[in-house]
């Protein structure tokens, strides 16, 4: 799986988050009696509260209006089988509304911001929110890192370990979420410790069952958008590769500008397909049909025009060692767990020297990898037939989607919703009106906060927070296209 490094592409979608500086509210309950001033009944400061659980420690608190924000630190063991075997500091953070709000448990399944940022579901239901980093991402990583320990158990019980903490803190419901990766590590996480969470949101969580088998994004990129702007996309991507040379020269230049190397994916050559390659995939993700006009014309575009365009929709930093550094937690887990997409792409026929490349290629040599085929074969079993109140929100044209998980006769009170036109930042609020109101009425019911009305009448659901443009802004880092 990869995707594209390079700027921050802010959205106004949420699929879970990665600030803003307020003021702090006074001291006390407000009027509602609930403690957003993080004093709780026995005026006990929350801050104190968290501090007090073993192994917890205070990075920094950043104010924010009806909040109390805190980044964190806490101790893992390396290895949960063997927790006397070392331990690391992994991050977190804390947005804090109230202990007598419903809890979310958020994971972007890589690193963490530091920001105060709210997920749709902590809006929804109003909430409080914990974020917490991936093991092995910087700096939450082991020294020395014994990349053995990095597996989908290890970081679902990261996460069980850091809510038995907190629950003594925050003893009412609790939401594990995610989009993308973090959606995936939301299920996987439901899978180990069914008894944890009350209930899943898993957003646009790709499902690679089968590592192999991944005609279902052949027939995506058949299919998706107009037979015009699949063709448009295909020609410039075929272009790119006709012009290798001239293209090429001007990011050998680049990359002697930059000082940007290519050991781990072996050649400037290989790093230059892998881009040129990541280029409709990168399009749908991030993009869609409404901007297929700006796609330059392949005939007629100069060098610069398709040299440009690959880089604003793919990003010549990403296959860069400098480029692929940050993620190399991913790369392993995909070359060892996760799996990655393979794409046919016939139009790339003659020119394409490498096609995709599988996820090994983007680990560093001295990393040792094995990939287990039975480790999504089990999640998705356990999932077909023992998901209990889990929802997975797909977009319909997000590439990630062509391959989603599905609830089989044994699952209970969940479901799979596909918002229309939606691509990777598919969220509830982008469902049909009557899945929108069908998803917000069942988070709510599942977190004990649904009004009588809205038991009544789901179509009276919404969201019991106000939206706030800064809190509920979404800072979507566009990564490499492989990565989910």
């Amino acid at each position: 799986m990869r995707t594209t490094l390079r700027w921050l592409l802010s959205l106004v979608v949420l699929i879970g988050t990665m600030g803003a500086a307020g003021t702090a509210t006074a001291a006390g309950p407000d009027s509602a009696g609930r403690d957003t001033a993080g004093t709780d009944a026995a005026g006990q400061d929350i801050k104190d509260r968290v501090l007090a659980i073993p192994g917890m420690s205070l990075i920094e608190e950043k104010p924010y209006p009806g909040y109390r924000f805190f980044v964190l630190g806490y101790t893992q063991p390396v290895d949960h089988r063997r927790p006397g075997k070392g331990t690391f500091q992994q991050r977190l953070t804390l947005l804090h509304k109230d202990t007598t709000r419903p809890t979310v448990f958020f994971t972007s399944g890589y690193g963490l911001s530091t920001s105060p940022r709210r997920s749709e579901p902590t809006r929804i239901v109003d909430g409080n929110q914990v974020s917490l980093e991936y093991r092995f991402f910087t700096p939450s990583r082991p020294q020395p890192a014994d990349w053995s320990k990095l597996d989908i158990w290890q970081a679902a019980s990261d996460q069980h370990r850091l809510f038995t903490a907190l629950k003594q803190v925050y003893d009412r419901k609790w939401v594990a979420t995610g989009g993308s990766k973090g959606g995936m590590t939301a299920t996987y996480y439901e899978r180990f410790y069914p008894r944890d969470m009350d209930a899943v949101v898993a957003y646009v969580a790709p499902n690679d069952v089968v590592n192999r088998e991944d005609s279902a994004y052949d027939r995506f990129f058949a299919t998706v958008g107009t037979k015009e702007c699949r063709d448009r996309l295909n020609a410039l991507q075929r272009e790119a590769l006709v012009r290798r040379a001239p293209l090429q020269e001007k990011y050998r230049q680049w990359a002697a500008a930059e000082g940007a190397t290519f050991r781990t994916v072996g050649s400037l050559d290989k790093a230059y397909e892998a881009v040129v390659l990541d280029f409709v995939w990168g399009f749908w993700q991030y993009w869609g049909e409404q901007d297929c006009a700006s796609i330059p014309d392949a005939a007629t575009a100069t060098d610069d025009a398709v040299y440009d365009t690959i880089d604003a929709y793919s990003g010549w930093s990403f296959y860069t060692d400098q480029g692929l550094e940050p993620y190399t937690p991913y790369y392993y887990q995909a070359a060892t767990e996760l799996g990655s997409p393979s794409l046919r792409m016939r139009h790339l026929d003659g020119l394409s020297r490498y096609g995709y490349q599988p996820a090994h290629t983007f680990v560093p040599d001295e990393i040792p990898v094995r990939f287990k085929p039975w480790v999504m074969r089990d999640v998705d079993t356990w999932v077909r037939h023992n998901a209990t109140r889990m929802l997975f929100v797909n977009g319909e044209r997000d590439p990630w989607s062509a391959e989603p998980f599905r609830v089989g006769r044994g699952a209970k009170d969940s479901y799979v919703l596909t918002a229309p036109g939606a691509n990777h930042g598919a969220n509830i609020a982008g469902l049909t009106e009557k899945e929108r109101d069908f998803a917000t009425a069942k988070l709510l019911e599942w977190t004990g906060v649904a009004s009588a009305a809205v038991k009544a009448n789901p179509d009276r659901a919404e969201p019991l927070a106000r939206y706030d443009a800064r809190l509920d802004k979404r800072d979507l880092l566009r990564e490499p296209r492989f990565l989910p």
